[in-house]
């Protein structure tokens, strides 16, 4: 029977599952077959085209009920490999899987990515399989450069392999093992459920663009834990790009470096994003923000969790966004940016219940653009039930006049990305069509004078700000000018800069 526990919100929580998979993992490889792809002709020289043997090691281990296929001393080349039930590939320290830089070893008859189709090949896959698993020491690389994979082929996007991509898949488990260099994203896993990521890295700052770490699509019952992703596009990044949500996820123990975020939920989000939890991690030098929760194409998001955590040199520690996008995904579908974007039909999705608690970060960066935590919905549908708590954030300042004067743009149905709004009127935090806002125990530090008000709230009902320390001083929000409101007649609150 599984352990439960309960966490914050009343929401039951499967926990277990990570170590019941691993621990069956380990018993399984105890009783099962063993066989070393050099067996099957393999050659571990860095240049010979290994994809045929590997791929019969594999299914013969499948054949017999399943087993370990280890790679040792040596480095072994191939294109797309197949993964079958009950196999565990195992790389060993002194071997390292090659990703060929030939796109003829990458089939294109995979079930593609709805959300990015110039990424559906893959150097590993599988659907519907069970019992998957990459143990070990070694390394994955994928060796996804521009010049072997450019970003445009010709007029159109090139096709970009991922590490792997598994779809539809149950009882995963990836463990030690180091990954490197994708030509698009690392790890994406689609429909699968009961999976532990356990003590992995991923290194993929300086290899290509869109190189997030993992991505999980529509997945339940995950734990990814102690990993360590230094990535060029998002770190942790969940999806919902069909009708499940993403459920019962744990990320925790983690260190997070990203480019562009450490930790996503969105953007694609039919069906929404339940009981989440992310603790215990450092971000790192995340210049585009550190946590992005984004609800733009309907579904719902409910019961996030984040707690203990640690950031430094980060542009935004918070960016959550509701929005009307609208994606229906139906179809494959690349992403579009222009800010003249009209709603594509999917309601309004909701989103609730957020927690903030028992966080450190300091700001940095010169681009005020991307530094303050914001929250914004859009009219007539909010954001409800957010709480910081605990939090002490420290935010570079320097804002001016002209700042702290702009109207920042709704932009409904625009790609969610905090820089896309401008440069905010506020030096900490705004937020705008917000029911139900919670600041207790908030301290924030500007360092440097700066002439917008820390806090600007907009369209925000039902906040409380107890205790809320700006400088070390009590922060009151001042009454609104006579006769100045914002545009739907819900008055501003937030007035005076930071002197020092």
């Amino acid at each position: 029977m599984k352990k439960r526990s309960r966490l914050a919100g009343g929401k039951v929580w499967v926990r277990g599952v990570g170590v019941a998979l691993f621990l069956g993992l380990v018993l399984f490889l105890s009783r099962a077959r063993t066989v070393d792809i050099r067996s099957f002709g393999a050659v571990g020289d860095g240049l010979t085209i290994n994809t045929l043997a590997i791929q019969r090691a594999i299914d013969n281990c499948a054949r017999v009920g399943g087993g370990r296929v280890t790679f040792a001393d040596g480095d072994y080349v191939t294109g797309t490999l197949r993964l079958q039930d009950g196999v565990n590939l195992h790389v060993e320290r002194n071997a390292r899987i090659l990703g060929s830089t030939n796109l003829g070893d990458y089939p294109p008859d995979l079930r593609g990515a709805v959300e990015a189709p110039a990424f559906s090949s893959a150097l590993f896959y599988a659907e519907g399989a069970t019992g998957i698993s990459l143990s070990g020491d070694g390394q994955i690389d994928g060796r996804g450069c521009p010049r072997a994979f450019p970003v445009v082929r010709g007029k159109k996007l090139g096709p970009r392999p991922m590490l792997m991509r598994l779809v539809d898949c149950r009882d995963i488990t990836v463990t030690g093992l180091t990954f490197r260099n994708p030509a698009s994203w690392g790890l994406h896993l689609v429909n699968c459920e009961r999976m532990r990521f356990q003590a992995i890295r991923m290194e993929s700052q300086a290899n290509n663009i869109n190189n997030d770490g993992i991505d999980l699509d529509g997945c339940r019952s995950v734990q990814i834990d102690g990993c360590v992703i230094q990535s060029g596009d998002d770190a942790v990044c969940l999806k919902s790009t069909g009708a499940h949500p993403c459920e019962d996820i744990e990320v925790r123990s983690c260190e997070l470096s990203s480019h562009t975020a450490g930790f996503k939920l969105g953007t694609s989000s039919s069906g929404g994003f339940i009981n989440i939890r992310l603790q215990d991690t450092l971000f790192r030098d995340c210049p585009m923000g550190a946590i992005k929760l984004l609800l733009v194409d309907g579904g719902r998001m409910e019961n996030v969790v984040l707690t203990d955590l640690r950031m430094e040199r980060v542009g935004s520690p918070l960016f959550i966004r509701l929005g009307n996008r609208g994606r229906a995904y139906d179809r494959p579908t690349e992403q579009v940016y222009a800010a003249d974007r009209a709603p594509e039909g999917r309601p309004v999705g909701s989103l609730r219940g957020i927690q903030m608690r028992r966080v450190q970060a300091e700001v940095s960066g010169s681009q005020r653009d991307r530094e303050p935590i914001m929250i914004t919905g859009i009219r007539g549908h909010f954001p409800q039930d957010l709480t910081l708590e605990d939090v002490e954030i420290s935010f570079p300042g320097g804002g001016t006049t002209a700042e702290a004067a702009r109207n920042v743009p709704e932009d409904e149905a625009r790609y969610p990305e905090q820089y896309f709004f401008g440069v905010l009127p506020a030096s900490c935090l705004f937020a705008r069509h917000v029911r139900g806002l919670t600041l207790r125990n908030v301290r924030f530090k500007v360092r440097r004078p700066d002439s917008r008000p820390p806090i600007v709230l907009q369209d925000v009902e039902e906040w409380e700000a107890d205790p809320l320390l700006v400088n070390g001083v009590p922060w009151l929000a001042p009454a609104p000018p006579a006769g100045e409101n914002f545009p739907d007649g819900n008055p501003v609150q937030g007035r005076g800069g930071i002197s020092q």
